[in-house]
């Protein structure tokens, strides 16, 4: 994947909140029916909806298809470029 210094190649289109694509994923942490958590440039990247499925995941690209019906996306806290350690995983392991 090429990468601009300085710019962040993570983009999130969604389609009628039920189809999308997301690049610049680095992992997929976890995913089931209602949740999908994604290691990105930008931090770690939370959704939730129902019926949720990775329908595609190709990783030299870093882009993840997504498909189902999506309720929220939220992102953990970054400080300068970089994950806090107090992000989402962080806080559901407390």
């Amino acid at each position: 994947m090429e990468e601009r210094q300085g710019v962040s190649n993570h983009k999130v289109s969604f389609v009628g909140r039920s189809n999308g694509i997301i690049t610049g994923v680095k992992d997929v942490l976890s995913f089931d029916a209602n949740e999908i958590i994604l290691d990105t440039e930008m931090g770690m990247l939370m959704m939730k909806g129902m019926e949720l499925h990775v329908t595609s995941l190709t990783v030299e690209k870093g882009e993840v298809k997504i498909d189902g019906r999506i309720d929220s996306l939220i992102y953990s806290e970054m400080h300068n470029g970089k994950k806090q350690a107090e992000g989402i995983l962080a806080r559901l392991f407390k």
